[in-house]
């Protein structure tokens, strides 16, 4: 039986990679910014840890929006923080 490959992707915010169901993928849509917890909706996808420091490095090094091409309102970035704390507990 051959070993199934994981998918890694690099989280914006510390730059490690890691298996992709471990990362929050945040997409951009032609006209909004979300967070798809599916990970299959459409649109231009950047990966995140769930990690709350990893948000902050992204947010302080604009990770996000460099990855996703659009600058990134600050409800987005409370959005994810809420995301966050409710995976964390």
């Amino acid at each position: 039986m051959a070993n199934k490959k994981i998918p890694l992707r690099q989280c914006v915010g510390c730059g490690e990679m890691k298996p992709k169901k471990e990362l929050i993928r945040v997409i951009k849509t032609e006209d909004e910014i979300l967070i798809d917890a599916t990970g299959k909706k459409n649109g231009r996808g950047a990966y995140i840890c769930g990690d709350p420091e990893c948000l902050k490095r992204a947010r302080k090094s604009k990770g996000l929006e460099r990855s996703l091409k659009a600058v990134i309102p600050a409800e987005v970035y409370e959005k994810l923080e809420k995301e966050m704390s409710a995976l964390g507990s």
